[in-house]
């Protein structure tokens, strides 16, 4: 008997999102992880400050951290507002570490941050993807798929 599909993740409010990762990476598992925050931080993501362009995740010490995150200083703040481009670690099981390590070392895949978001628990979360990197005539194909998408329901809408 075949395994039902899992849910997906229960997003009550994002914050960022890596809209680039989807062009630039083939992705091939998705993992929800919980951010180790410091207090200011929270409260300047809950203001949706947040950029994941650039960011990436890599496996340290048995541990997985998030890399060139960018979360601003919250405004009101005062001198124990947090350093906003700091390593944050992510909170995931070991198995899932495990797996994340093999795929890293053995693969040469990456691990792209999809999104932040807070659940409906109000735990900020990370949407974070195993993935490989496209290469340009790969990217080229999406391009093209995507154009004729969008000429095919053009063509749709005006014909009735």
């Amino acid at each position: 008997m075949a395994r039902p599909k899992p849910e997906t993740f229960d997003k009550h409010k994002s914050v960022a999102e890596n809209r680039r990762a989807r062009f630039d990476f083939h992705i091939e598992e998705k993992f929800e992880a919980g951010l180790a925050l410091q207090g200011t931080e929270v409260k300047a993501l809950r203001a949706g400050e947040a950029t994941i362009a650039e960011s990436y995740a890599e496996v340290r010490d048995g541990e997985v951290w998030l890399i060139n995150s960018n979360i601003p200083e919250y405004s009101h703040g005062n001198r124990q507002n947090h350093e906003p481009r700091r390593p944050r670690k992510l909170l995931l099981h070991q198995r899932e570490i495990g797996k994340l390590f093999g795929a890293v070392e053995r693969k040469g895949m990456t691990l792209v941050p999809l999104s932040i978001y807070f659940n409906k628990q109000g735990r900020a979360k990370v949407e974070l993807a195993l993935a490989k990197g496209k290469q340009a005539h790969d990217k080229r194909a999406t391009i093209k798929e995507r154009d004729w998408k969008r000429d095919k329901a053009r063509l749709m809408r005006e014909r009735g």
